[in-house]
């Protein structure tokens, strides 16, 4: 293990200088690294703001903020409340899909669809860290609602059936004041969605993606001098993808789904969606925020990053040099949880289940994590491809089938776990790989009465370790490959999220202590 360690250190080493060392004018993409999909941002003053989608998970909509563009700081979640943000049977397919984020007169906007519970809805806030209003639902449906306000009028972009349509609502009342419009299909591609409305040099611009949230994921834009159309498209279109022949060979693959927003200094710049590949053509952390700069000449069509594919390493002017931080959450923050924005769980959590108690944290079993039904599992996004995470974990008596510990979780029946149970005064450290129907288990028995459980990654494969001595030796109980939990081979829409899960019978528990994640 020391030349594990060795390895890592060195990986550290790597990471810090390509941090530091940036050139001049130079960021890292992603900006807001994870599972951080569909982002929409504006800016009040010299503060930007980004909210991005959450599916099944609650709380809902995580809100960040950022002076600079770059380094951003997660301030809450808008949607915290159970009569907020239903999630009824709610999985990695169903729940909060794009959301967008807006500043008018004041107020705060964001628009959303929780999709299986209830459709499109708005909420308001005065302030973007919260409280947030309950939901203004509203008529028009179909997914990525948007907003935009002109002369006293309030506009509502989204996409029922394969087309963008336009309605006037009260932003009030939410209530439906002109019948719904038809502006655009797109230029060809599939799932023409994310609309959002710009207002530039007497232009309407209309923004929106092609192609589907995968590999053919891209950006087009059309322009009318009325906000009804017609909507002329750009001959140049699409204005932004990595599925060419330019940006086929990149790692940042999936680029899409963006909302422009104007700095102080009048520069335009993109927040988009993309995801990085690992082990080939597969992406395991999700969908994530990046950044690109826009340029847009008066009168003309906006040109995104030159013309250029998006990469990790981007060449732009942001007023100096940005670094973004390694990421390190403690036991304290665990402790924290309930006021640590970061901590989300599969649909709302049955509060009895969560416990503090001296320094530790108590989870109670709940039900299992492949029934999508409110389990004890408290978890965060994998925001890096190299990470180490572990935590003590002391379950009481159990009986077959009650177990507690860390899982690398994709999606309901696409996850790794590395538990506990004590049986007979035997403690059991399970390894469980679930994909589908497929399963694979393998076990390490001790007489002790709590275990140390790691996992590492190195981007490529994930490493299942656990200790009974408080970390002076280590078993390993097996190592695989981090595809099997891609969105190529698991599905879903979401990326990985590490988690703490107890499940089994209602009167079983475990303990949890020291936890910690790292980022190398």
């Amino acid at each position: 293990m020391k030349f594990h360690r060795l390895i890592w250190f060195a990986a550290g080493i790597v990471m810090a200088l390509q941090l530091t060392a940036q050139p001049t004018g130079a960021y890292l993409n992603p900006v807001i690294p994870g599972f951080n999909p569909d982002p929409s941002i504006c800016r009040v003053g010299n503060d930007y703001y980004v909210v991005n989608s959450t599916f099944q998970y609650f709380p809902g909509v995580p809100i960040y903020h950022s002076t600079d563009l770059v380094n951003w700081e997660q301030i809450g979640n808008v949607l915290t409340r159970d009569s907020q943000l239903p999630l009824n049977q709610a999985s990695s397919w169903l729940g909060i899909y794009a959301t967008t984020i807006r500043y008018h007169e004041g107020t705060f906007y964001m628009i959303t669809t929780n999709v299986g519970n209830g459709g499109n809805f708005m909420v308001t806030a005065t302030d973007p860290r919260g409280p947030w209003s309950e939901p203004i639902w509203l008529k028009q449906q179909g997914i990525d609602p948007s907003l935009y306000w002109e002369d006293g009028h309030c506009y509502m972009v989204s996409n029922p059936g394969d087309k963008i349509w336009l309605c006037e609502i009260d932003d009030k009342t939410g209530e439906q004041l002109t019948e719904s419009v038809a502006l655009r299909c797109g230029d060809g591609g599939r799932y023409p969605e994310a609309p959002h409305i710009y207002k530039k040099d007497n232009y309407y611009y209309l923004l929106i993606s092609e192609g589907g949230t995968e590999l053919a994921h891209s950006l087009t834009i059309a322009r009318s001098k009325k906000i009804e159309g017609p909507y002329i498209s750009n001959p140049d279109n699409p204005i932004m993808t990595n599925c060419s022949q330019k940006g086929q060979t990149l790692k940042v693959q999936g680029t899409g789904h963006g909302d422009f927003v104007q700095a102080p200094d009048g520069s335009w710049w993109l927040a988009f969606l993309a995801y990085r590949n690992f082990g080939g053509s597969y992406h395991h952390l999700g969908r994530e925020t990046y950044l690109a700069p826009v340029q847009w000449p008066e009168g003309e069509w906006p040109i995104v990053n030159g013309g250029e594919p998006i990469d990790t390493l981007m060449q732009a002017n942001l007023g100096g040099t940005p670094v973004r931080k390694l990421r390190t959450v403690t036991h304290e923050d665990l402790m924290a949880w309930p006021e640590r924005p970061m901590w989300m769980h599969i649909q709302s959590p049955i509060e009895a289940n969560y416990e503090r108690i001296n320094g530790r944290l108590r989870l109670h079993a709940g039900r299992p994590v492949m029934q999508t039904d409110h389990p004890t599992f408290i978890g965060m996004r994998q925001t890096s491809e190299r990470i180490v995470v572990q935590v003590d974990v002391e379950p009481s008596n159990s009986i077959e089938g009650d177990e507690a510990g860390l899982i690398v979780y994709q999606i309901n029946d696409g996850w790794h776990s590395l538990s506990c149970s004590r049986q007979n005064n035997e403690l059991i450290v399970k390894l469980e790989c679930r994909l589908k129907t497929m399963c694979e288990v393998k076990t390490y028995k001790a007489d002790a009465a709590s275990a140390r459980l790691r996992i590492t990654s190195d981007g490529e494969n994930y490493s299942y370790e656990c200790s009974t001595n408080g970390g002076s030796t280590w078993h390993l109980l097996g190592t695989q490959s981090c595809t099997l939990l891609s969105t190529e081979i698991a599905g879903g829409f979401t990326g990985v999220v590490l988690a703490l899960y107890a499940q089994g019978s209602k009167d079983s528990y475990a303990d949890f202590t020291h936890f910690g994640y790292q980022e190398y």
